[in-house]
């Protein structure tokens, strides 16, 4: 690995050198991949993309599948299975980073579609970053779909840490009987760049539930636009709640729907959009940090 490449992996996947375990590690289109007898990893034959399969009553296991991409005007798209076997307990770090130095877009676009088991345990976190000094934008945009079956649980962590000029994220899951969901999602843009993120979630089973919760800052001339979409088919519980720091001429739009389909759901959305409180600067400031420095640290703090 180069510098780059160390760099890219410690923002996206907080790995130093190659990982321990199983692992599949995706630089400009090519793989190096690891396998473990609890983890097995199988590239796909007829397209880009890897097939995860997690055994059953697998404990307190992790697997690594960070992307990145190094080359200016490269497409990168990817469909990954994960299979998740009952009783299992892992943690999937994933992420991509894009370093462009050069005029051209680089792009890189993953499918991943999640298959739980009863009763399995998944954590799965997934950082996006853009570096490089080069006029060629850096565009992400990650599609999730989620199957849950009986008693399963899943804790997806988001975070964008900016560079990113363009990013489009989509989720759909369907929850069947005693499934939990959470999806936590920070986000931060800058100067002109623009995020969209999609929530459809359908509660189909009895005693489902799902918790979002979006922090995004918008900087400069930045958009973002955040869509959800809660469905209750059951008895079963949703919580949505979106909330954005504005600075400069950044924008915010936030559109949180809820759609009960039975009189046993209980399902709440909330938003709240504003920016940075003067008093807030203001006593940071009289601590010794200048305006800048003080904003800084509210943002960092939000998105904590």
């Amino acid at each position: 690995m180069n510098n780059i490449d160390k760099e890219l992996l410690q923002a996206v996947a907080d790995l130093h050198q190659i990982p321990t375990g199983a692992y599949n590690i995706r630089k400009n289109g090519k793989s190096i991949r690891n396998n473990t007898e609890e983890i097995e990893i199988i590239p796909k034959k007829e397209v880009a993309g890897i097939d995860i399969i997690i055994k059953p009553n697998v404990k307190n296991k992790s697997v690594h599948i960070p992307v990145i991409i190094t080359q200016g005007g490269f497409n990168d798209l990817v469909y990954n299975d994960f299979y998740i076997g009952e009783n299992a307990e892992v943690t999937i770090i994933a992420g991509c980073g894009i370093h462009n130095d050069t005029s051209e877009n680089s792009q890189h676009d993953g499918v991943h579609s999640f298959h739980l088991g009863e009763n399995c345990k998944v954590n799965y976190i997934e950082k996006h970053i853009g570096l490089g000094k080069g006029r060629g934008e850096k565009i992400i945009n990650p599609t999730t779909q989620i199957e849950m079956k009986k008693n399963s649980s899943f804790t997806i962590e988001t975070l964008q840490l900016g560079g990113v000029a363009s990013s489009k994220r989509k989720t759909f899951a369907k929850l069947f009987d005693g499934s939990k969901l959470v999806i936590k999602e920070k986000i931060l843009t800058t100067n002109e760049q623009t995020a969209t993120t999609e929530f459809e979630v359908k509660l189909l089973g009895e005693k489902s539930s799902v918790e979002v919760i979006s922090r995004g800052v918008a900087k400069g001339d930045s958009m973002q636009y955040f869509y959800s979409n809660i469905i209750g088919e059951n008895e079963c519980f949703g919580h949505v709640e979106c909330d954005g720091i504005l600075v400069g001429n950044a924008k915010i739009i936030s559109v949180p729907q809820i759609t009960c389909n039975n009189v046993e759901a209980s399902l709440v959305h909330e938003a709240a959009i504003g920016k940075i409180a003067g008093e807030q600067i203001v006593k940071l400031m009289t601590l010794g940090f200048s305006e800048n420095q003080a904003e800084e640290l509210i943002i960092k703090g939000f998105l904590k």
